[in-house]
């Protein structure tokens, strides 16, 4: 699995910087404009939004009797982004499943990590409503082609049919499919506290894509650029592609062109955007895990 993400990662490093040097500026000149205060905020925040949601899965895992330390914790919790460039991120389901001492049985990490796409799902969904609101009022859903509010509607019905379906054979799910029981329980645990640290999480991410934008020359505000990054982020999860690889990235990049920002620093954004949200996490996990396996011990690959 290693050697697989070490291949995706060349292949999307050399995936942005053709984008950047056809389409925008060059990667040099992007990396200029966005400075180095800027740059340190923006992963300063990135890091923050790493440590609120492993503190997060601290504590799930807490309610299925793992118990570690602080530092522990989240040094476990990021070696999972490890395997972020899977399809629909369900790579990182595998956290529980490595621990060396008393591993997670599959139902149980598929539980927590039902919880914590649950969990984002929702917070990601409540930060979209400003971006709806500018929709609306600048009549980009009325000027959008048929083909688009066809498969919105289309998206809608069978949202609405696979929800009914669910609730009518809830049983039978429940019976088959006991870790989606599972994740339930864990959000029906003090949901103040995971509801917090998710919503602010995703929060903090929002405003570091913001500090990029305006080092940049975009102008969105700070609920607007966090508005933008939270869609890109459900279209890419939704797109079941790895990490949501390039259906984040187009639909990021379309929003600021549509709000005025040229395209080509529209671009630039972007590719920072995910470097400093995705792929320093990425890389964080690979260290986290490296250093898990072959140092703590705390964690098997095998």
């Amino acid at each position: 699995p290693v050697r697989q993400l070490l291949i995706v990662l060349g292949l999307v490093a050399t995936a942005y910087a053709a984008a950047l040097l056809i389409w925008g500026d060059s990667p040099r000149t992007s990396l200029a404009q966005l400075g180095w205060a800027a740059g340190l905020q923006a992963a300063s925040l990135c890091l923050l939004n790493y440590g609120l949601r492993g503190l997060r899965w601290r504590f799930w895992m807490a309610q299925h009797g793992r118990h570690f330390g602080l530092w522990q914790g989240l040094r476990l919790y990021l070696a999972g982004y490890a395997f972020t460039p899977t399809p629909g991120n369900v790579g990182e389901a595998v956290r529980g499943l490595m621990l060396a001492h008393q591993p997670l049985g599959a139902r149980q990490s598929l539980a927590i990590f039902g919880a914590e796409r649950l969990a984002d799902l929702l917070c990601l969904l409540l930060l979209c409503l400003p971006v709806a609101g500018w929709a609306w009022t600048q009549g980009l859903l009325q000027k959008a082609p048929l083909w688009v509010m066809v498969g919105l509607v289309a998206g809608l019905v069978m949202a609405g049919l696979v929800l009914g379906l669910a609730y009518r054979f809830r049983h039978a799910l429940r019976r088959r499919l006991g870790w989606l029981q599972d994740a339930w329980a864990c959000l029906r645990v003090r949901p103040w506290r995971w509801f917090a640290l998710t919503l602010a999480a995703w929060g903090a991410q929002g405003v570091a894509v913001w500090l990029i934008c305006r080092a940049l020359g975009a102008s969105p505000g700070v609920l607007m650029a966090t508005g933008f990054y939270a869609v890109a982020m459900v279209a890419g999860a939704l797109s079941a592609l790895p990490a949501g690889l390039g259906g984040t990235e187009v639909v990021l990049t379309g929003l600021l062109v549509a709000h005025g920002t040229v395209a080509g620093s529209a671009l630039a954004i972007t590719v920072l955007t995910r470097l400093l949200t995705l792929w320093l996490a990425v890389a964080l996990g690979l260290l986290a895990l490296l250093y898990s396996a072959a140092i703590a011990r705390d964690i098997r690959l095998r």
